[in-house]
């Protein structure tokens, strides 16, 4: 597939969620888009929909806390399109619930894998590739509310998730003169397959628990996955040209309420 004169975006955990959102956004905005996930089939759904737009998109297979994987993927994604504009790193797991003294090490060790290990090898990957063109690029981290406050019964998440806008901070200042511009976004409560999840697992309990959630929102709302998406877009464009090593809040007023 050859399409020289469009930008060329990457992201992990692009079959559902925030990550499908943003491929979309990506998708709208002109880019073609390489769509990771470790559902092969949901990423396949992903790229019918950015095809469905006018923009070209491909599949592919990657679990990011496998190094060899994430590498394979991203140099498909140089080999099918010629070049990497831009990479948005979404895949994550919320793992157990559960306080420290109960959270497991097998948890523990799977939340960080992902969410912080996978965000770090998905970036390392991606920022090699932006370097070997000399184009620059924008890479974008998916960290969360919880990366800047805490919350309970979490642990694992917070830390990986304290961790991924520690892990941007650091890498937009490597890369700075560089011309790649490295960002986090921090997502409050999205109405994604995750919370739904939760509130189907959770029973008769669960409507009480989303009307919780909402009402934890100064916004008196959950955020959709669109909402988060567009910002992802803004920051992977030329409009936030001037922007790198920030953590951007998107939640209805979570943290600062």
């Amino acid at each position: 597939m050859d399409v020289p004169e469009a930008r060329v975006g990457f992201v992990t955990g692009g079959g559902s969620g925030i990550g499908r959102a943003s491929a979309l956004a990506l998708a709208r905005a002109g880019l073609a888009v390489v769509v990771a996930d470790a559902d092969l089939d949901r990423a396949k759904e992903t790229v019918a929909a950015v095809e469905e737009l006018g923009a070209a998109g491909v599949a592919t297979l990657v679990d990011v806390a496998d190094e060899a994987q994430v590498g394979e993927a991203v140099d498909f994604a140089v080999r099918t399109f010629g070049r990497l504009d831009a990479a948005v790193n979404s895949a994550g797991v919320q793992g157990q619930l559960a306080p420290v003294d109960e959270c497991s090490l097998d948890n523990w060790q799977r939340t960080l894998a992902v969410n912080l290990t996978g965000t770090f090898l998905s970036m390392r990957a991606e920022v090699r590739a932006m370097l070997e063109a000399g184009n620059g690029g924008s890479v974008v981290n998916l960290a969360s509310n919880f990366g800047l406050v805490g919350k309970e019964r979490i642990p694992a998440y917070c830390a990986s998730k304290h961790g991924v806008i520690g892990l941007t901070k650091s890498a937009a200042l490597d890369y700075a003169k560089s011309g790649i511009r490295i960002n986090a976004v921090c997502p409050g409560p999205i109405d994604t397959p995750l919370l739904s999840g939760i509130e189907t697992a959770m029973g008769a309990a669960g409507a009480a628990m989303r009307q919780e959630v909402e009402d934890s929102v100064p916004m008196g709302r959950v955020g959709q996955a669109d909402e988060v998406g567009e910002v992802i877009a803004w920051l992977c464009g030329d409009a936030a040209s001037f922007v790198t090593g920030a953590a951007v809040p998107v939640d209805g007023g979570f943290v600062v309420g």
